[in-house]
Parts: C-alpha cells; sequence; structure tokens
C-alpha cells in the first residue's frame, strides 16, 4: 500500500518538477520566447452610472501575437448584470476581461468597445487596463500596456 502511494505521489509531482526537461546528450536549452510589444490606446467617458471604454491594441513587434487578452478594472463595483461584448466576460465584482484577437507585428488590431453599469453613481472612477495574458510572447515593455485613468462623471471623453 505504501509503495502505491509513493508512487503516485511522485508520478504526480515529477512531471511538474521536471516540465519540459528533456532527457538525453548534451544539456537542454529552451528556446527563447518570441518578442512582442503590446499597448493599448483609448478613451473612457462615464456618465452617471454607465462607463463606455474604447481601447485599440496595438503590437509594436517584432514579432505577431496570435491572441492577447485585456483586462479592465475599475475602482467602483459594477453593477451585477452587464451586458457585455462577444469576447468578453467578467472575471470578478469590478473587472471585464476582453480578447483582442490576432494582433499582426507593428499593426494595430480591432477596437475594443465596452460599456458597464456601475453598482453606484460615483463623481469619478479609476480605471486600470493592462494585459492579462499576452500570448505567450515577452513584452519587455510593460509601460504601455499597464495603465490607469482617472475618469471622472462630467460625460467627456479621458484618453489613455
Amino acid at each position: 500500500m505504501r509503495t502505491r502511494v509513493w508512487s503516485a505521489v511522485l508520478l504526480g509531482v515529477l512531471p511538474g518538477i521536471c516540465g519540459g526537461a528533456v532527457l538525453g546528450s548534451g544539456p537542454a536549452v529552451a528556446a527563447p520566447l518570441p518578442e512582442a510589444d503590446l499597448a493599448f490606446h483609448g478613451s473612457a467617458v462615464m456618465d452617471g452610472d454607465r462607463v463606455e471604454v474604447r481601447l485599440t491594441p496595438r503590437n509594436n513587434g517584432p514579432a505577431a501575437v496570435a491572441d492577447a487578452t485585456v483586462r479592465l478594472r475599475w475602482s467602483a463595483v459594477l453593477a451585477d448584470r452587464q451586458q457585455l461584448p462577444a469576447g468578453c466576460v467578467r472575471e470578478d465584482d469590478r473587472t471585464v476581461l476582453c480578447g483582442t484577437g490576432a494582433l499582426a507585428a507593428d499593426g494595430a488590431g480591432e477596437q475594443v468597445r465596452v460599456a458597464v453599469r456601475l453598482r453606484e453613481r460615483p463623481s469619478e472612477v479609476m480605471l486600470e487596463v493592462d494585459t492579462a495574458w499576452n500570448g505567450g510572447v515577452l513584452d519587455k515593455d510593460r509601460s504601455n500596456d499597464r495603465l490607469t485613468v482617472l475618469v471622472l462623471a462630467t460625460g467627456d471623453a479621458y484618453a489613455f
């Protein structure tokens, strides 16, 4: 019995410890990740309890990105019921995730347009925009895909 338990433990643990290791002659070398620089530019407007975000994802290259996910997080709690566009899903009570689709190197993607309702009517809200998933590429410059925007309840567009 004890042998079976330890065998099961080792079989379950060893793949996690050795994940990706290649046994053979010579040292194992991991292939470098392709590099891409994701960026998000857009605007946010708050009117009453409604916030609309329009953003365009961009890939400054050098490699293409098959797909990525942008995270939109508000400082205020979202209303329980939301009508999110296709490709977007609610992560928690303040956060929405949206797919960007494929991003060619040195190219812009399709505009992502998300309108949400807030549970209350604050006079301002902080919007955090960042990459939740980058399609498995290495992004050395995170300054242009991690943004914080103060959006006032004026009906004016605040650019980022």
